[in-house]
């Protein structure tokens, strides 16, 4: 929906309030046209039921509002001596639509001293889990979420199992497009293979503003995968899937090598943007497949046990004539040390030469260690269209941008004409601001050599703590990886866990909260 289409969208639910509830207003002794102005007619209702007037700011935050709305209904029938079980229960089910019932038919007495403490302990429970999913639910959607990392594309910086704190106020929280899901899941009902979500009505793409200014390369930054599609809503495997709306696609985490306005290449495995060497931060560990040679004669003592404290156990083959180890994920450190250990005849980095299939955009010529140089799209740039130099733009311009009225873009090519929503063009203008994402394990990431840019209105935020490390090939205790628990994501030298200094706090917290209960009982005792 587009922004004129929610104005209209919002005046009308005007309109059913004022028609539902005007008769309500004038019993409670307000004005019936009190409760025809938007956002003031909200205002006022909660003065009527006896709630806060900032109740009326969660009525407007998306997700949040889908729980709010229920309370509200349920308190106005209230106010008005309709407590009973099967009010409450007309109210729900019927979304609202009972008050008009109360409110055209019934004998209307406002009690303006109602209790508002609820009275009996399942009220008390079920008051009690609403605030806190709203609390929940404010906090996952607009300042952190928990991620959990499932893939080793990043392996060296982030590890399979580590446990994750998203920001997202680094970036700005993105306001949710889909107005209409379940709070606190993504984009399935848990145990289920049903979709948590409707896809109308949609928000149009809103940032809200955050303490950085801008993604910098080299950020790790989690995001929606840009080509993502379902195929298990009630969809058999082979159909073309569905297309799910921005903020439910598949979260991805990468980092960030390339910011609007860069020109990128690749070149035998190593990033330039803007034709200098990319400088990658101490933390960030970049990996590539090796050949290593070894000396059948006389091979290398206790190599399993050098490898093990390596950790590069896992992605390592031996040739057929068990002279060679290859090894798909290795750090230049971990090569260096396998070059100066005894048994070894040579460590040969693997790159990747010639053409490799499924590369971006597709053309055929390029591989994932020799690639581009390509554009990174910048919001109010102009490029030059071609039928060259359109399968770099096609897909920003048929489906992460749209024309001026928000409809969907029509391009079509004829021979060397191009044009778009009829007209012909020979440019185009981006409306966002596109990144770079690829993975530090580089021959075990799929990443955006082969799909691509990811748009701005994409970005979810920026990992900055890990809070949690789990090892499913560790045993007992040592499943956990006690180095890593209470770690931060980015920063300088080595991560430090502060894990002791959170045990430390936490006793010093219990403890003092001790000896207060005791001081404050010797108190009332005196």
């Amino acid at each position: 929906m587009t922004l004129y289409q929610w104005f209209v969208f919002f005046l009308i639910i005007q309109v059913i309030h004022f028609l539902g509830t005007w008769k309500l207003y004038e019993a409670a002794g307000r004005k019936k046209w009190e409760a025809a102005i938007p956002v003031y007619n909200a205002i006022v209702l909660m003065k009527i039921i006896g709630r806060p007037t900032w109740w009326t700011l969660l009525l407007f935050i998306p997700i949040i509002n889908l729980i709010m709305f229920p309370v509200i209904w349920v308190e106005t029938l209230r106010s008005f001596g309709k407590r009973s079980q099967l009010d409450t229960f007309l109210g729900i089910i019927t979304f609202g639509l009972y008050i008009y019932y109360v409110n055209y038919t019934q004998k209307l007495e406002y009690n303006s001293d109602r209790s508002l403490h609820p009275k009996n302990k399942t009220a008390d429970t079920v008051s009690s889990l609403l605030f806190a999913i709203i609390v929940a639910t404010l906090v996952h959607t607009y300042f952190v979420q928990p991620y959990t990392i499932p893939t080793s594309s990043l392996e060296k910086s982030l590890l399979v199992g580590d446990f994750l704190f998203v920001s997202k106020i680094n970036y700005g929280a993105r306001v949710p497009m889909t107005t209409v899901a379940l709070p606190m899941v993504h984009d399935t009902i848990p145990m289920t293979k049903r979709k948590s979500y409707l896809n109308w009505p949609l928000l149009p793409y809103l940032r809200l503003p955050g303490i950085e200014d801008h993604i910098k390369r080299t950020d790790i930054v989690v995001f929606n995968w840009p080509v993502d599609t379902v195929h298990y809503f009630r969809e058999p495997v082979g159909t073309p899937g569905v297309i799910k709306p921005i903020d439910k696609k598949s979260n991805y985490v990468k980092r960030c090598l390339g910011i609007p306005g860069d020109s990128l290449a690749i070149k035998d495995g190593i990033v330039y943007i803007n034709g200098k060497v990319l400088e990658l931060p101490e933390r960030a560990k970049p990996q590539f497949s090796y050949a290593v040679g070894i000396d059948t004669k006389n091979p290398p003592v206790n190599l399993e046990q050098l490898l093990r404290e390596m950790d590069v156990t896992d992605g390592v083959g031996l040739n057929d004539s068990r002279d060679t180890l290859y090894f798909r994920a290795l750090t230049a450190a971990g090569a260096e040390r396998l070059k100066n250990t005894a048994g070894i005849t040579v460590v040969k980095r693997q790159i990747g030469r010639g053409v490799e299939n499924g590369i971006f955009p597709q053309l055929n010529k390029w591989n994932a260690d020799n690639f581009g140089p390509i554009y990174i799209p910048q919001k109010g740039k102009t490029v030059a269209i071609t039928p060259e130099s359109l399968p770099f733009y096609k897909r920003i311009i048929t489906t992460y941008e749209t024309d001026d009225n928000g409809n969907q873009n029509d391009l079509k090519v004829t021979g060397n004409e191009i044009r778009l929503n009829g007209k012909v063009i020979n440019s185009y203008t981006f409306k966002q601001n596109y990144y770079w994402m690829m993975g530090d394990n580089r021959h075990n990431s799929e990443d955006s050599r082969y799909w691509g840019y990811v748009p701005e209105d994409h970005i979810v935020g920026k990992p900055v703590f890990i809070w949690m490390s789990w090892d499913t090939n560790g045993k007992g205790l040592n499943k956990v990886r006690w180095d890593r628990v209470f770690t931060t994501v980015s920063g300088e030298g080595q991560p430090q866990s502060y894990f002791k200094i959170f045990l430390i706090l936490l006793a010093a917290f219990f403890v003092g909260e001790y000896f207060w209960k005791k001081r404050k009982e010797k108190k009332e005792n005196i």
